[in-house]
């Protein structure tokens, strides 16, 4: 019985650190919180959906997880989740800017794309990453460690994935990310991103306008690698690998999560 205990407790990679999630409550957010729980970490879970992200919380048990209301593109809101981590549980190992949104499907063309929109998304998904990504390194610095995780997208990667805006969004993560490892690697900090192909969640199947079996075989008609289907999961996986020890010597990498969707063009293939 102690050499089965003494083995759980190795396997937990992420045993007495301490992780903020923004959009945690649902989705890949929401894999990757229970991920990091399991692995022994204490999770600070923000977002704008209450419901869900006090549901989850109490799930993972109120002494390992909490809820903060937070819109990621209110620098004082992503200060306050901040500091709520520190009050909570006395630091902050991990940042996951996860939080995103879409771009409406239905117009793809530049011509038909609004300004106010484009701003929308460039709010929450640039704006809100570099808010994080600041407030986490204001508690990171002096602590001389750390680890910052972001959410891009294959789109970060390649033309013609996603709308203008979403598109241009996730290139810009990419920027920050690469930016920020430099200028905080002499600190021990830690900075990467994630980028994977598309996955089942509410924000997605919202874009596709399909759920289940239905958009699984969507995505996989697209698909390079045959065989698997890319679920929320395996993008919080790979998170529990930038964020752990096993990832102590990667900075400023974009990951891509795609099962070689990126490096495959359609219109040059030889081995069809």
């Amino acid at each position: 019985m102690a050499g089965t205990s003494l083995l759980a407790a190795a396997c937990k990679r992420l045993e007495g650190k301490v992780a903020l999630i923004t959009g945690g409550a649902s989705g890949i957010g929401e894999c990757t919180a229970k991920l990091f729980s399991n692995h022994g970490a204490k999770v600070v879970i923000a977002d704008i959906q209450n419901k869900l992200g006090q549901s989850l919380s109490q799930k993972l048990g109120s002494s390992d997880c909490t809820y903060v209301q937070c819109d990621v593109t209110n620098e004082d809101l992503i200060r306050d989740a901040v500091d709520k981590t520190i009050q909570s549980y006395g630091k902050l190992d991990i940042m996951f800017n996860n939080a995103g949104i879409v771009d409406d499907p239905s117009y793809p063309s530049i011509l038909d794309t609004e300004k106010a929109k484009f701003e929308r998304i460039m709010g929450v998904n640039v704006t809100g990453v570099f808010l994080g990504m600041k407030h986490a390194a204001r508690v990171m610095i002096p602590a001389r460690s750390g680890c910052i995780i972001s959410t891009a997208s294959i789109a970060s990667g390649i033309g013609g994935s996603a709308p203008h805006a979403y598109t241009c969004s996730k290139h810009a993560v990419v920027g920050l990310t690469r930016n920020l490892a430099v200028e905080l690697g002499k600190y021990g900090i830690r900075v990467n991103c994630l980028s994977p192909y598309t996955v089942e969640t509410p924000l997605s199947t919202s874009f596709v306008g399909l759920t289940g079996a239905e958009f699984e075989h969507s995505v996989g008609l697209k698909s390079n690698l045959k065989g698997i289907t890319l679920r929320a999961d395996d993008v919080a996986k790979a998170a529990l690998y930038l964020a752990s020890d096993d990832g102590q010597c990667v900075s400023g990498q974009n990951l891509f999560i795609d099962g070689g969707q990126t490096i495959f063009n359609s219109a040059c293939n030889m081995f069809s």
